[in-house]
């Protein structure tokens, strides 16, 4: 199984200055973190895309194609892509290029997005949510799979009889991922076009997506693909620490970004028995020590059937050494062991 740790890049807010933290700082500590990553054997870095003052990235293209000039082993992907407000042959181009870089490391996470802001942003119409997606993915796979392209749809000018450049290392060719939230319309989509599923379990308890995973296996051998081809992913929120003290603080770190997002989403303030709720050994919150994060993936390989496992590591932007630290142990201890 390939273990990996994904990223929004988050930036915390300072009370004293009433200013977030400088975004600079924070993507030259994510590339350091990336590099660490690589050197601890871990298998995928994934890089989220937000549009937002709390977040430092809004183009993970760039930063995946500065983390692939100082890696060499680490798979790079987008986690995830907006699709339905991005321009198909415009994220092919770009991850074909950080493919190229890396000598065939790049990745796409493909979904429709939790947060809406690039959708007004990049003047597109909220009510065509669902079908700007599918029509984009529909380009997007027609690209990655044909060098000429002819294609039609409805929200976007057709294409005739056109090459899209630079092609991706492997003959030209992106591994996509299709990442949902847990609505079955999407997963029946991935099945459908064989399609690698990666499921956001980041509350609730992780079993209670089992019928979903269940599905996806089912639709996607009914449809007729490849079983030995299937590939089946979770990402959830990281923390790795021998230290309770670490673990405690990291609390904090949580309830600041769960409560900044959830202010605008009508939540309840986070409290600390939510937390520690989802650190149980039920709870979807892989955050402890290097035994018990360990221990609580090899239950969810054991349960789904998964071939990779990405751990969301830098929720509330918890400080460069305690991330360091979290890394080193994911990758030293935890991953081996899961292995």
């Amino acid at each position: 199984m390939e273990l990996g740790i994904g990223m929004f890049g988050d930036v915390s807010f300072d009370t004293k200055t009433g200013k977030y933290r400088d975004a600079s700082v924070k993507l030259n500590e994510i590339l350091d973190q990336v590099k660490l990553m690589d050197e601890v054997g871990l298998d995928v870095f994934a890089m989220g895309e937000h549009h937002r003052e709390d977040y430092a990235v809004s183009s993970p293209e760039i930063l995946l194609a500065s983390a692939a000039s100082i890696t060499k082993n680490i798979k790079l992907a987008s986690g995830v892509t907006v699709l339905s407000s991005s321009e198909p042959v415009k994220v092919y181009q770009n991850f074909s290029t950080i493919d190229l870089i890396s000598k065939g490391r790049a990745e796409i996470f493909v979904g429709r997005g939790s947060f809406i802001e690039s959708f007004p942003l990049f003047g597109y119409d909220l009510s065509d949510y669902n079908q700007l997606f599918e029509e984009k993915l529909d380009l997007l796979l027609k690209i990655n799979n044909e060098e000429n392209v002819s294609w039609s749809g409805i929200l976007r000018r057709p294409m005739e009889n056109q090459t899209v450049y630079p092609r991706a290392y492997n003959e030209g060719k992106l591994p996509i991922w299709i990442a949902v939230g847990g609505t079955p319309e999407s997963v029946l989509r991935a099945a459908k076009l064989g399609l690698p599923l990666i499921v956001a379990i980041i509350g609730g308890m992780p079993r209670q997506f089992k019928n979903l995973i269940d599905f996806y296996k089912q639709e996607y051998l009914r449809a007729g693909h490849d079983e030995s081809k299937m590939q089946i992913a979770i990402h959830s929120h990281t923390f790795v620490s021998d230290d309770q003290k670490d673990i405690d603080q990291y609390f904090f770190n949580y309830k600041s970004q769960m409560d900044r997002i959830g202010k605008s989403r009508g939540w309840a303030p986070y409290t600390k028995e939510q937390y520690e709720g989802g650190r149980s050994e039920d709870g979807a919150l892989f955050i402890g020590s290097a035994n018990q994060v360990s221990d609580k993936i090899a239950e969810m390989k054991e349960l789904f059937g998964l071939t990779r496992f990405i751990g969301h590591m830098d929720v509330g932007d918890p400080a460069h050494d305690v991330m360091m630290k979290s890394i080193e142990l994911f990758g030293e201890k935890v991953a081996p062991e899961v292995r």
